[in-house]
């Protein structure tokens, strides 16, 4: 038996579902960490789990070297080892093959089991779980949201790359709040105050002036005190804007981008959808639209009345969301209930070109056209009690000929609990942050 975490000169040759009989009688070299042991008479079937599936690796003790006898009597479940051996076909093993080691180098030992089964078995609080989150993602159930988080976000950038966009990145340390004054998180930069960004939203805009279509998938950081299966502290945000377009173009961009995504995880992720037990459905194009005053009138006829100009609250879209439970659109919204960079319209100033793209009750994203006046953006900042002084190094970039723009901010943990049918914004992020989570 090899010294503990010696890996030498061992790579890796074959991941677990290489393993098959088209290459029985190879030898190769697999990693993994063990989810089995078993020992059957005189032989111990180990089964390694790699980031690809399972593979069996089966060892007679009277055939095995003694090396490799030695380590299966010392070896724990949750163990990473590394395994040299032939490979021999077998139709009851995984991808119909299994491995018989010719040595076996144990490269970290388990000192504990996890305080609950990963296959199957009554699980703790989501809180226990995400104390020794690392663990909790061997879980088959979580590895399929993650897998298909991956995939996501691998079809979300080739659409925006085919589409003529350019991906970029915008500060996350600003002087200044996008959205005001709320939600904010404060920190000492240098000898000044700054905040982390809660949208990328003027950076975006200014962009556009340079590159016409842009896109960013990252951070975003929002003080929210209120803990609820829906919000967390800082989430992954995909923000698109463009130029020379309104709001009416922006809702058929998320419409494709939409039905594009799905298409890819229906394509990619069959396997780890059946794990999630979701029967996840091909959007219909095109997604129904409701003005906000069709939701009011919807819910004045349940007997749920809302005051015009108010925002929708979660009661009210709960409501809605049993009338409509896929994806739709809310537009044209008060434009006093909305950021002071969203544009008026210009016929009926008291509703602005903005939407909210939903699944059900869940807000995905919020769009619209922007404002590419600088006089009408600077009134628009003194209307929410904001002043234009601490936006003059946005304001300025108006001088310049901004074009017309528009855009959205889709929250990509809250489409993930769309599409893989989670309902805990936390099931489908690796490191939750909120009011009360800073660690792990």
């Amino acid at each position: 038996m090899k010294t503990m975490d010696e890996l030498g000169d061992w790579r890796r040759t074959h991941y677990s579902k290489e393993v098959t009989p088209k290459i029985e009688g190879s030898s190769i070299t697999i990693f993994g960490w063990v989810t089995s042991i078993r020992r059957q008479g005189r032989l111990n079937f180990l089964v390694l789990q790699d980031k690809e599936g399972v593979v069996q690796v089966t060892a007679h003790e009277d055939k095995a070297p003694k090396d490799v006898s030695a380590s299966l009597k010392t070896l724990r479940e949750h163990s990473t080892v590394g395994v040299q051996g032939v490979v021999r076909s077998i139709e009851k093993a995984p991808h119909g093959a299994e491995v018989i080691p010719k040595e076996i180098r144990v490269l970290g030992l388990a000192e504990r089991p996890p305080p609950f089964m990963l296959y199957g078995g009554k699980l703790p609080t989501l809180d226990k779980r995400l104390d020794i989150r690392a663990v909790d993602l061997r879980r088959p159930r979580t590895q399929a949201v993650f897998k298909i988080r991956h995939n996501l976000l691998a079809a979300m950038r080739r659409f925006f790359v085919e589409q003529g966009y350019i991906e970029v990145n915008t500060p996350k340390i600003i002087a200044t709040a996008t959205e005001g004054g709320a939600s904010l998180f404060p920190l000492l930069y240098y000898d000044k105050e700054a905040f982390l960004a809660q949208s990328p939203q003027l950076y975006k805009e200014q962009l556009v002036l340079a590159f016409e279509k842009v896109f960013e998938i990252g951070p975003i950081f929002r003080a929210e005190k209120s803990r609820t299966l829906k919000h967390l502290s800082e989430v992954t945000s995909v923000d698109v804007e463009e130029a020379y377009v309104s709001y009416v173009d922006i809702l058929d961009v998320l419409e494709k981008i939409t039905c594009h995504v799905v298409q890819h995880i229906l394509e990619s992720c069959q396997d780890e959808l059946k794990l999630l037990k979701r029967e996840l459905q091909m959007p219909k194009r095109p997604f129904k639209r409701y003005t906000y005053d069709d939701v009011l009138k919807a819910l004045e006829a349940s007997r749920m009345k809302t005051t015009w100009g108010e925002d929708l609250s979660t009661q009210a879209l709960q409501k809605f969301g049993e009338v409509e439970s896929e994806f739709y659109f809310i537009t044209d919204w008060p434009t006093a209930s909305k950021p002071f960079y969203i544009k008026p319209k210009a016929d009926k100033p008291e509703v602005c070109e903005s939407f909210d793209f939903m699944y059900s009750s869940i807000e995905l994203a919020s769009g619209g056209t922007r404002i590419s006046s600088r006089k009408m953006l600077t009134q628009r900042l003194k209307d929410q009690g904001l002043k234009p002084k601490l936006f003059e190094y946005h304001l300025k970039i108006f001088d310049y000929g901004m074009p017309p723009h528009a855009g959205f901010g889709l929250g990509l943990e809250r489409l993930m609990m769309a599409l893989t049918g989670e309902e805990n914004i936390r099931e489908v992020t690796l490191y939750p942050r909120d009011q009360f989570r800073l660690a792990p």
